[in-house]
């Protein structure tokens, strides 16, 4: 391995150090408690290096810490797409359980991480190609992709809500099945009436 090589190596491993300890720390006392200056002090970084990764601070960290969430994310998805639209909308619902800190700096925070653009990184894309995978097959007339936009919505509304303890504890099962239900209903009408919208 080259001087530059190794370099490169370092680098990169340092800047993944600062990333985990991000995650470990929101997960732990969520993102207000992410600071550059808490982060320096566990990973025993000076704040310049910490800035020399990541120049934005926070919200660079916050940001590299959420595209990490989307390959995981996606990953997640892929591995229930043979459960159909049943195995990912349970899939996405465990992920936002299970780590709620990501979740929320993927999803909820302010964030220069953008959807559905031209520049939107590849693993994001990912993610939405994950839920449109299901869907589409269920999208008879109606355009696949803003379909999946719903479906999508209703996912991370019920998880939002449920987090908030806006929603009846007792019925969160019940509500996850009626959102498989009506999709999959959708499927059934658009292969049994060829005029189905």
């Amino acid at each position: 391995m080259t001087q530059g090589q190794r370099r490169v190596r370092d680098r990169t491993e340092r800047a993944q150090r600062i990333v985990t300890a991000a995650r470990e720390l929101a997960e732990a006392e969520g993102w207000d408690a992410v600071t550059t200056r808490k982060l320096a002090a566990l990973i025993e970084y000076s704040q310049p290096v910490l800035y020399s990764h990541f120049p934005d601070g926070k919200d660079a960290i916050m940001a590299a810490a959420a595209l990490e969430g989307f390959a995981e994310l996606a990953a997640a998805l892929a591995e229930a797409r043979e459960g159909g639209i049943a195995g990912i909308a349970a899939a996405y619902v465990a992920f936002a359980e299970a780590k709620p800190a990501l979740y929320d700096a993927m999803f909820t925070l302010a964030s220069e991480l953008r959807f559905a653009q031209d520049d939107t990184p590849e693993v994001m894309k990912a993610n939405f190609a994950e839920l449109l995978g299901v869907i589409e097959p269920v999208a008879g007339r109606q355009d696949a992709g803003v379909l999946t936009e719903v479906f999508w919505s209703t996912l991370h509304g019920l998880v939002t809500l449920d987090r908030g303890h806006r929603l009846s504890p007792e019925n969160r099962d019940e509500r996850l099945a009626l959102v498989v239900a009506r999709f999959g209903a959708h499927q059934k009408r658009s292969l049994t009436s060829p005029t189905a919208d």
